[in-house]
């Protein structure tokens, strides 16, 4: 074995990964065994379910808000657009924050905006506040974004695979609930949207406690003190390994964003009752729960993950393919293998997490693929909306989804290519 390569035991879930040398993390590392570490694991799952949920569960019941609330339409595609405009701006943030305060501060505040901000909409009496609640909610799930590789990373440093498949499972869980079940609890109470809203407020104030508790009280991260460090961020930004991860995590982004909002219209076009088309879309959102859970710990026992990156394009493109040729007929097969094809999240979830042994570091790379991806996938909806428009709507919205795909593969061959590379450079 040669000196300073990691025991084989520890790679059982990935490349191995040297832990950086010196004081361990003491402010924010509670990698314990026991008691502990099974709390922060159920600390991680619980605030993962909720990455998603206070924005579909927002799709859901968005008639009902907009009726309410007296929300003019133009308002409704700002509010529509707000979250990932959102993840987009406040994401960034998120590294120079955990620089400042300390990755368990600064994880904790997110925990508790998107519990405040999730708590509070229900009770706005009218659009402003609305908005502002939202926009807490969200600016909460950006911080937390950002962060989580970076709390898989420092607490679990050889468990990356294991622990991305949760949590990457957990956010398929909490989509697909949210968005199944927040018309039902609505139209069971008799404050309506309102409680199928905050009734996701519960989970959010569940894990905002666990991690709470879990988190060392009154301690900052020693280590993470201090000014921004502006050239790591400046070394991103020229790294073409970051660039190709970035539009890997936008054009999947993309392709999802715009597949949950517009299938289900393509779908009614092609002759389905929208009951059809909308257990359709459902069903392609519970396929991506388990394949979240399979795809991270398949990728984090290879040496590379080029061939995950075809295959799941593959998917992709093959579901695209499958509707173009009879969108009614063949919309089962092409729904599951569209649903096949969004393990690309979770791929790229396991890319940003094991980038770097230096939580720092990974959370930094998380920042810019998570700034520069949900730009790139906010640009779908609305492209989807103007082709959705002209002349020949359903071969505007499919061109859209396979050019999608085939640059998420071009910019998957690289990645890919590149975090091999890394992997390679910290097992020897």
């Amino acid at each position: 074995m040669r000196a300073g390569r990691p025991d084989r035991a520890d790679r059982a879930d990935g490349p191995a990964r040297p832990v950086r040398a010196g004081r361990p993390d003491r402010a924010d590392n509670i990698d314990h065994p026991g008691r502990t570490a099974a709390l922060v694991i159920l600390s991680i799952v619980l605030t993962a379910i909720n990455l998603r949920s206070a924005v579909s569960s927002v799709g859901a019941l968005l008639p009902d808000i907009q009726q309410s609330l007296h929300i003019v339409p133009s308002l409704v595609g700002v509010l529509t657009a707000l979250p990932v405009l959102v993840f987009a701006l406040v994401g960034p943030l998120a590294p120079r924050l955990e620089r400042r305060w300390g990755l368990a501060a600064v994880s904790s505040v997110g925990i508790i905006m998107m519990a405040a901000g999730t708590l509070l909409r229900p009770f706005a009496g009218e659009a402003v506040a609305f908005f502002v609640a939202s926009l807490a909610a969200y600016s909460g799930c950006a911080i937390v974004n950002v962060l989580l590789p970076a709390i898989v990373q420092r607490q679990f440093p050889h468990r990356v695979g294991t622990l991305t498949a949760l949590y990457s499972t957990a956010v398929a869980v909490g989509v697909a609930a949210a968005s199944a079940f927040s018309v039902p609890l609505a139209e069971q109470s008799e404050f309506v949207w309102r409680a199928g809203l905050g009734v996701w407020a519960l989970p959010m104030i569940v894990a905002a406690i666990v991690w709470l508790i879990v988190r060392p009280a009154g301690r900052r991260d020693r280590d993470a003190l201090g000014a921004p460090d502006f050239g790591a961020a400046a070394r991103l930004s020229r790294n073409a390994g970051a660039w190709a991860t970035a539009i890997y995590f936008g054009t999947q982004g993309l392709q999802s964003y715009v597949a949950i909002s517009w299938l289900p219209r393509f779908f009614q076009d092609e002759g389905m009752s929208a009951s059809a088309a909308g257990a359709l879309v459902g069903l392609l959102l519970i396929i991506a729960v388990p394949i979240s859970l399979v795809v991270p710990s398949l990728v984090a026992r290879i040496s590379s993950p080029r061939a995950a990156v075809v295959v799941l394009a593959a998917a992709y493109f093959a579901g695209y393919v499958c509707l173009a040729i009879d969108g009614k007929s063949l919309a089962l097969l092409g729904v599951v293998l569209i649903g096949v094809g969004a393990g690309a999240f979770p791929l790229a979830l396991t890319v940003i997490g094991s980038w770097s042994p230096d939580s720092a570091e990974t959370s930094r790379f998380s920042g810019f693929v998570q700034a520069v991806g949900y730009l790139i996938a906010a640009f779908g909806p609305v492209i989807a909306g103007i082709v959705y428009g002209g002349d020949h709507p359903a071969v505007g919205l499919l061109t859209l989804l396979l050019t999608a795909c085939v640059i998420q593969l071009v910019a998957g061959l690289v990645m890919a290519a590149k975090v091999s590379a890394r992997w390679r450079s910290v097992s020897v």
